[in-house]
């Protein structure tokens, strides 16, 4: 799993991620399947469900964003939400397919999870690049992970500083939470001129080396032949899992 060519593991889950997004309304044991292969998988990987799991959790507030759902779609009522100016009424086929979104969200995110703990940032980003994808775009994720660094260093250093220069004595008077809110809000921007200039120093750098916008990798091997035919085996069997899936649920 983890020496794996990245092309490969790139395709196979971005194919995995279209075949759970594709998958009928109220498909819960086709989605249980699904995230059955993911166990199994991470099992292969050596890396536990557990962990993959813990990742995924990081997609979960975007997932809320489903909730009005519940209120909007037409269907058998639950019950009735008073706000004195409006009410909600929730219904249960909004309740299912705010469900079958969160599910098909969060194994989503598991098998993205599960790409980025099997594969080196380095090792993607090249696979990207083989498979054709946008120059530019490679480029702003590869340098997108890099400036992160570069800004999480930044917002470290500060906050020692703040922390260094604003000693509270025992006794003494607390400040306010508003002088706490304006100093963050000086921060922010201070953090922001800061990481931009470092920014600037480091593309210049870059450049200084003989950077032109791609990267070069000296590990370019092609696809061995168990990778093409792991690659067409998997590809059939989720085309398989679709059509039984629709073929099982056809009035979704």
């Amino acid at each position: 799993m983890h020496r794996a060519d990245a092309r490969l593991k790139f395709i196979l889950v971005v194919g995995f991620i279209l075949s759970v997004s594709l998958l009928p309304r109220e498909s819960f044991l086709a989605l249980g399947i699904a995230w059955s292969a993911l166990v199994g998988v991470s099992f292969l990987a050596r890396l536990g469900p557990v962990r993959m799991v813990r990742g995924s959790f990081v997609a979960l507030p975007f997932v809320f964003a489903a909730l009005p759902l519940v209120f909007t779609r037409e269907g058998d009522p639950i019950g009735t939400v008073d706000f004195g100016l409006f009410s909600l009424t929730a219904s249960w086929e909004g309740v299912r397919l705010v469900a079958t979104i969160m599910l098909k969200s969060w194994v989503s995110v598991q098998a993205a999870t599960l790409l980025v703990f099997s594969t080196t940032f380095h090792d993607l980003v090249h696979g990207l690049e083989r498979l054709r994808l946008p120059k530019l775009m490679v480029a702003v994720i590869s340098l997108m992970y890099r400036y992160l660094a570069v800004l999480t260093g930044e917002a470290q250093r500060m906050m020692r500083a703040r922390q260094a220069r604003s000693a509270e004595l025992p006794g003494a008077k607390r400040v306010s939470t508003a002088w706490r809110a304006k100093v963050v809000g000086h921060m922010v921007g201070s953090l922001f001129i800061r990481s931009y200039e470092r920014s600037e120093r480091i593309y210049l750098a870059m450049q200084a080396r003989g950077y032109t916008g791609q990267l070069v990798s000296h590990r370019v091997r092609p696809m061995l032949r168990a990778e093409w035919a792991t690659l067409f085996a998997v590809a059939a069997t989720l085309v398989s899992f679709e059509l039984a899936a629709h073929a099982w649920m056809p009035h979704a």
